[in-house]
């Protein structure tokens, strides 16, 4: 008899999340917990983390102080890893204030080691801890927001590379647009400070930006110089609201040139227009963001169809989708709180482009979406978007794009939750409910039936179920991936090889990872 040379051999393949192969710990639900090395530690909570914000087994510090430490030692045992970490954090993981707290503490841990970058030409270049800090920076505002949370962690002496650093990302992002928008009353490090602070050079390639960098200044400390005449845009800004009469503010070009927030917009004239035609006039200059989070707003003003059809097409384009860095469950709550079905099929669409890198796996798959009380917990104080709405989002679009798929909800119990291809994502999401513990063994082995792989999108904090692998019921050879959306320390069952792999994040990026394995190939960080 054969002992090798069977139907069920597969190459053995290996994937970047890697735990221990026997649990040294607990998860929080008391199941055995396997303990993940720093940099797979990291990456899980990175990707999860909104950082300040507790979750429903962590309180907040807790939560900081250990994704502080495990930046700490990773910025300076693997700089190659953390140098292409950071800027990916920020780009396509969209996390933007794990990436700043990331950049800061990673550098600080360094300038601490006193480590410096190797200038060797034969080893691979690693970024400086100033190009660690202007990559992190990838909004106007984020200069001053690492600048705020440097301050209030370090103290003022901030170093020359932090300074070096911001003040690249100012030459890069400050523009007049972006003085009107985020250079506002309500933030402790106005434009003006961080120039003071850093000393930006303007860029080579914007002659106006010494200029915009004085009026910056001279907004801060209250010095009545005027605006410069090439600032144009702050000059019309200006002028509008000066005198400006109420009909200039329905005029759309009036409003665009004048870099009009539709924010300002509303204060300074909401009460005295018909607000349906100023938001007609603000759309056609309002960022992708704005739009999505504005749609009661615009039912409830009357906005005519008319003008619904260039917000509902914008929405719906792939390229404005993908420049927009929206996270798929933002799609969700624009849908539930939205009142006008005129917006369904756009946000159907537009959900889509978002979960691009969802695959249409062939065989049989089972699909198991934990929606226990934890996954319930809100991704931040100021949202109402929680993590178990996430994962019925992952696990719907998967079924929905699979051969044949058997897709399910688990709590205490567990249950086959219907849908059929061609169904809306969004339609399916109503069919999920709230289901107490996670017994997320008994969901495996009451569901698998010889599917070809397995998917568990969950927060891994299993309850006891009388055994050390929640995935002991599907056979080794079988496929079973974890997708973690918290990012606690320790996991459900081994990761990294032997046909258990764990991806995490709140994005579609590490789905491009299931058809890698799959294929024979070993999965690689994504940057």
């Amino acid at each position: 008899m054969s002992k090798f040379n069977r139907t069920t051999v597969r190459p053995a393949v290996h994937s970047p999340i890697v735990t221990e192969s026997t649990p040294s710990g607990r998860t929080f639900g008391g199941a055995p917990g396997y303990a993940r090395d720093a940099k797979s530690e990291l990456f899980l909570l990175a990707v999860t983390n909104m950082v300040g914000e507790k979750t429903f087994y962590e309180s907040a510090n807790a939560r900081d102080g250990r994704f502080e430490q495990l930046v700490h030692q990773v910025a300076v045992q693997d700089p190659n890893w953390f140098g292409r970490f950071v800027p990916w954090l920020r780009s396509e993981a969209n996390m933007r204030t794990a990436s700043l707290v990331a950049a800061a503490e990673g550098v600080k841990a360094r300038l601490d080691a006193d480590w410096e970058p190797v200038t060797d030409r034969l080893v691979p270049q690693v970024l400086t801890n100033r190009q660690t800090i202007d990559a992190a920076c990838q909004r106007a505002d984020e200069p001053g927001e690492l600048l705020a949370y440097w301050t209030s962690r370090h103290g003022r002496a901030i170093p020359k590379p932090v300074k070096r650093g911001i003040a690249d990302a100012v030459a890069r992002l400050y523009t007049e647009r972006n003085l009107l928008k985020y250079d506002t009353a309500s933030k402790g490090y106005r434009f003006g400070d961080v120039i003071d602070l850093v000393h930006p050079a303007p860029a080579a390639d914007k002659p106006w930006q010494g200029e915009l960098f004085q009026h910056a200044l001279d907004r801060r400390h209250n010095r009545a110089n005027g605006i410069p005449e090439r600032l144009v845009m702050l000059r019309r800004n200006s002028l509008l609201r000066s005198e400006g009469e109420p009909t200039d503010w329905l005029n759309a070009d009036t409003l665009k040139d004048a870099g009009m927030t539709w924010e300002d917009a509303l204060s300074a004239v909401g009460s005295k227009v018909d607000k349906a035609k100023l938001w007609s006039a603000l759309i056609p200059s309002m960022g992708y963001m704005a739009l999505l989070r504005n749609l009661r707003n615009f039912d409830e003003a009357g906005v005519p169809d008319s003008v619904a059809q260039t917000v509902a097409a914008k929405l719906a384009d792939p390229d404005e989708v993908a420049r927009s860095r929206q996270f798929p469950f933002r799609f969700l709550a624009a849908y539930q709180h939205a009142p006008s079905l005129r917006w369904s099929y756009p946000l159907e669409q537009a959900l889509g482009h978002a979960l691009a890198n969802v695959p249409a796996l062939g065989g049989r798959t089972l699909i198991l979406v934990d929606r226990s009380g934890s996954m319930w917990d809100r991704l931040s104080a100021k949202s109402e978007l929680n993590r178990a709405d996430a994962a019925a989002i992952f696990g719907a679009a998967l079924a929905l794009r699979a051969g044949c798929a058997d897709l399910v909800q688990f709590g205490t119990k567990s249950v086959v939750v219907a849908c059929a291809r061609g169904e809306s994502v969004l339609k399916v999401l109503a069919r999920f409910g709230n289901l107490g513990g996670t017994n997320t063994q008994q969901a495996v082995s009451s569901h698998y039936r010889a599917h070809d792989r397995v998917v568990i999108v969950t927060d891994e904090q299993a309850y006891w179920g009388g055994g050390y692998d929640v995935t002991a019921a599907v056979p080794a050879h079988v496929p079973v991936y974890t997708w973690n959306l918290a990012g606690y320390r320790y996991g459900h069952a081994p990761s990294g090889q032997a046909s258990r792999h764990t991806f995490g994040g709140l994005t579609d990026q590490a789905f491009k990872m299931i058809p890698l394995l799959e294929s024979g190939r070993d999965g690689s960080w994504p940057f």
